[in-house]
């Protein structure tokens, strides 16, 4: 079984996390009046999760007849509403007087017609179903869904929160986690729980034993100290010698030009230079990243950003 399931908090004092945000939906569903409610925030940071507690609060046992879950992402055109929307909110909630919940996921996925009929079935049948919409870019909601809705702000996971689930879980399968390691899953995850939990449990199955190497291991990534190597080596002016160590590192961990150069901006911040310097090749990274993204070479141009390493 996955972990992320496994360990999905089902109450809301088990929910880790957006205290500001549990707080003010608990209360809506203690009052059994829900509004339509918009969660915006970036991934694995608890939007589905609450969503499902709010489901298995109100309706108890009986919750998955009165509770629709759809991905907007699999299915972004009109006819997701008109059909499957509709067809759920005609009717009333089964063994209860609460409206029906529908839990439309990735919600920023849908085209704007979709979003205007969605606006549409919301004004319709407001007396029968309540909708949650999540997504992960509030800008691209239409106003006038937005302005229907509760909005609420998921904050990113910090160090301490996300800390707290994983020795919840290193305590109940008997894992043994060093310190460094916990660094290294908040650095590697940027405080996605559904990611933490999936490296958690990859390297479990290798070793109960989770050390810092395992993890960068596990996750095809190289580890800080190796791109710092190759940073400082550009800097003191061996261009060919960084080049060689950066193609080994990314073959050595079947890296892409884009995921090592995230990597080499985060590094840019350790390195021993001038701010001044630093806002510049941080600036370059950009430029470069996005080269990558129109398709250009990536060796060509990683080979072009360590060349303004040595330029500085």
């Amino acid at each position: 079984m996955l972990w992320i399931e496994k360990y999905r908090p089902q109450k809301f004092n088990e929910f880790v996390g957006q205290e500001h945000i549990v707080k003010r939906v608990k209360a809506f569903v203690e009052q059994e009046n829900l509004p339509h409610q918009l969660y915006a925030g970036s991934a694995g940071i608890g939007k589905s999760t609450l969503a499902l507690i709010v489901a298995r609060t109100l309706f108890g046992e009986g919750w998955k007849q009165n509770f629709l879950e759809l991905n907007a992402s699999d299915s972004r055109g009109i006819d997701v509403i008109r059909n499957e929307v509709k067809d759920f909110a005609r009717t009333r909630s089964i063994n209860t007087r609460i409206p029906k919940i529908i839990f439309l996921d990735e919600a920023d996925a849908l085209t704007r017609e979709a979003q205007q009929a969605l606006r549409r079935t919301m004004e319709t049948y407001s007396n029968t179903v309540r909708f949650i919409l999540s997504c992960n870019f509030i800008s691209k909601i239409i106003d006038p869904i937005q302005s229907r809705c509760a909005v609420f702000k998921f904050k990113p996971m910090t160090k301490e929160q996300l800390t707290v689930i994983v020795k919840d879980i290193e305590k109940k399968e008997k894992l043994k986690i060093e310190k460094k390691a916990f660094d290294a899953i908040y650095e590697i995850s940027a405080g996605d729980v559904r990611r933490a939990e999936n490296i958690l449990q990859s390297c479990a199955s290798v070793n109960k034993n989770i050390n810092y190497e395992l993890i960068y291991e596990i996750v095809s990534a190289a580890q800080p100290k190796e791109i710092k190597e190759i940073l400082d080596v550009a800097i003191k002016g061996d261009f060919i010698t960084a080049r060689k160590k950066l193609l080994t590192t990314m073959l050595k961990h079947s890296m892409s030009g884009l995921e090592i150069i995230k990597q080499i901006q985060k590094e840019i911040w350790n390195l021993n230079i001038e701010d001044q310097t630093k806002v510049h090749l941080i600036d370059k990274c950009g430029e470069i990243e996005f080269r990558m993204v129109e398709g250009s070479d990536e060796f060509v141009q990683l080979e072009a950003l360590l060349a303004n390493f040595i330029r500085k």
